[in-house]
């Protein structure tokens, strides 16, 4: 290459230029990974405030909805046959079978054997419901935590950026001004010549510094 080309900043290439394709491939690169737990976190925030406004607003009410399906569990009526009948072998025995002591007796045995099995249900569904709950946090905490990432990423990535195009605008006023000093040099040692000869345009070379 020339030393003209040289002088003309031929020869330079801007700093931006060369990393800026590298640098903006990186969010598209890391955003694959990230969308969908961000996509998931944003999906539970709704579902999340609707139970909760619930809970909050009417927990009588969420818990009656859940009581609305409600199902005897598959053991409950042996147990109450088996509980009914030890029942009536203690009132035979007692010579009290049939009498309206023994009618109570029973019933008080069924209502406490039902609601037994209805707590127990609803010990279990509120067990799964505050499970769901949780699984529904966790995505909406990791949906955060993507979505914190994802803007973390690119806010350092424009910030390279703009340092590269800083550093290369930087270059670029150096390589003018280097233009523009050697230009100064020239014109200097020609207008020496012109006037003084060789001696002439060594000094306006050197004065044109």
């Amino acid at each position: 290459m020339s030393w003209f080309s040289h002088l003309f900043g031929g020869g330079n290439k801007n700093p931006a230029d060369a990393a800026m394709p590298y640098l903006n491939q990186i969010p598209g690169q890391t955003q694959q990974y990230q969308q969908p737990f961000f996509d998931a976190g944003k999906n539970a925030i709704k579902p999340l405030e609707e139970q909760y406004g619930q809970l909050l607003n009417d927990p009588g009410a969420k818990m009656n909805k859940m009581g609305e399906s409600f199902q005897q569990s598959p053991g409950f009526q042996f147990a109450m046959q088996q509980a009914l009948e030890a029942a009536n072998h203690a009132s035979a025995a007692g010579g009290m079978a049939g009498t309206p002591q023994s009618q109570y007796e029973q019933m008080q045995l069924a209502t406490q054997l039902g609601n037994q099995d209805y707590n127990k249900w609803m010990e279990n569904t509120l067990g799964l419901y505050g499970k769901g709950l949780s699984g529904e946090e966790g995505m909406a905490t990791r949906g955060q935590q993507a979505g914190q990432s994802m803007a973390d990423m690119i806010a350092q990535v424009l910030a390279q950026q703009a340092n590269v195009a800083f550093q290369g605008q930087s270059q670029k006023n150096e390589n003018n001004n280097g233009l523009w000093g050697g230009l100064r040099q020239m014109g200097g040692a020609a207008l020496g010549g012109f006037t003084g000869g060789p001696m002439g345009a060594f000094a306006g070379w050197n004065a044109m510094k």
